[in-house]
């Protein structure tokens, strides 16, 4: 593939990713060629590209006979993922915790955060909460420095958001108060709690998905 064709093909990747992720597309929806090249200005040939490599990914499941779909995300589904966002978001905290200016981080990064983070929730702004909510998971990862634990837990993120319809998992005290303790650990210096505290986040925010798949049922 030419250079060309694939900053288009990430292109399409990255704006149907945003479809999926955001519910525009929802889980069931069959993905359609033609339509996606009139929405989005493109040839046939990056889209095929970008829908081969959400599959991949796991945004999207192939059919055969049938073409791309939107997956529905089943609790087993979710089990593994937050099985491995756990350890996933141990390791990053524990290595941001081991920085030389992990306080400075905290102080710079994550606080700011936390305080819009309170403040949508105040609000009642959910949207704009879970957006912040990946906001500083993301930091996380990014300051962690291993690029590969980055690109893996942003597509387990965005595999949650698909599942969970993007509200904040567990109820927005909670997160807040879970996500201060990864900041307090962090910004001490303390590797394994941060790793603890992190892990014990991820955790918790699967048991509130699978309360509320069990009561939805």
């Amino acid at each position: 593939m030419h250079f060309e064709e694939r900053t288009l093909a990430q292109s399409a990747y990255s704006d149907i990713r945003t479809m999926i992720v955001d519910g525009e597309l929802p889980p069931g929806t069959k993905l359609i060629v033609r339509l996606l090249s009139e929405r989005l200005g493109l040839s046939a040939t990056p889209i095929k590209s970008a829908l081969a490599a959400l599959e991949r990914d796991g945004f999207l499941v192939a059919i055969a006979h049938r073409g791309f779909h939107v997956p529905e995300v089943g609790l087993a589904d979710m089990r593994e993922i937050y099985e491995l966002r756990e350890m996933l978001d141990g390791i990053a905290a524990r290595k941001v915790a081991a920085t030389p200016d992990a306080a400075g981080f905290v102080r710079t990064v994550l606080d700011p955060l936390l305080t819009k983070q309170r403040e949508r929730g105040g609000d009642g702004d959910l949207a704009g909460l879970r957006d912040l909510d990946i906001e500083f998971h993301r930091a996380i990862w990014h300051a962690s420095g291993n690029g590969r634990l980055t690109q893996v837990t942003d597509n387990l993120s965005g595999q949650i958001r698909l599942a969970w319809s993007g509200r904040p998992s567990g109820g927005v005290p909670r997160t807040l108060r879970e996500h201060e303790a990864i900041m307090d650990a962090i910004a001490a210096g303390d590797p394994a709690r941060a790793e603890r505290a992190s892990r014990a986040h991820v955790r918790h925010s699967a048991a509130a998905y699978e309360k509320a798949v069990t009561r939805r049922g």
